[in-house]
């Protein structure tokens, strides 16, 4: 059974992609497509990082450990909020604090926005980024438009059925790309 683990980006106040990282967690469990965990850059509160972490001569331990995290992961689950047409400088200090551990790892991205586009703008950046730094990015995505409707706060969707129904062609692609690497 494929780890995964699903990377919360925002630490805003008030932050409503979470919603879609609890959501995400439970869907994969209960559908018993792997097990998953969620890594909340909230609860790190890291700092800005000056140099990659392979490089520091006395690295954060929590930094050590999310690195640790994501490289002993199958595949990695990026959920984003859309910030201004791009995502959130707390995800973008830690893809750059990693290096080696996103060569080859499958990543899919969620991107999440309170109007009706679903995050659409950020994509682009992200999967570009992800890209240079080596990361498989699955051909598949999970926008989530108008997310203060589509999901209440412990992440339940406001619409079960059409929800899941993305979620299971969105997490099965994320799936046949980890199982691929694999191979």
């Amino acid at each position: 059974m494929p780890q995964i683990v699903i990377i919360s980006s925002s630490v805003r106040t008030g932050r409503k992609s979470h919603r879609v990282a609890l959501f995400l967690q439970r869907f994969i469990e209960e559908s018993n497509a792997g097990s998953a965990i969620i890594e909340d850059l909230n609860n790190y509160q890291f700092p800005l990082f000056s140099e990659r972490l392979r490089y520091q001569k006395d690295p954060l331990p929590e930094a050590v450990r999310f690195s640790e995290v994501i490289r002993s992961a199958d595949g990695v689950i990026i959920v984003t909020p859309e910030n201004n047409g791009g995502y959130p400088a707390s995800l973008k200090n830690v893809v750059d604090l990693l290096t080696d551990e996103w060569k080859n790892k499958p990543v899919a991205i969620s991107t999440v926005s309170d109007g009706r586009f679903g995050g659409a703008q950020v994509i682009t950046s992200l999967q570009f980024v992800l890209w240079k730094m080596g990361a498989l990015t699955v051909p598949a995505m999970f926008p989530v438009p108008v997310v203060q409707e589509a999901f209440d706060e412990e992440g339940n969707p406001s619409d079960r059925a059409s929800v899941e129904k993305r979620a299971e062609a969105f997490i099965g692609k994320l799936i046949w790309c980890i199982e691929s690497v694999k191979k």
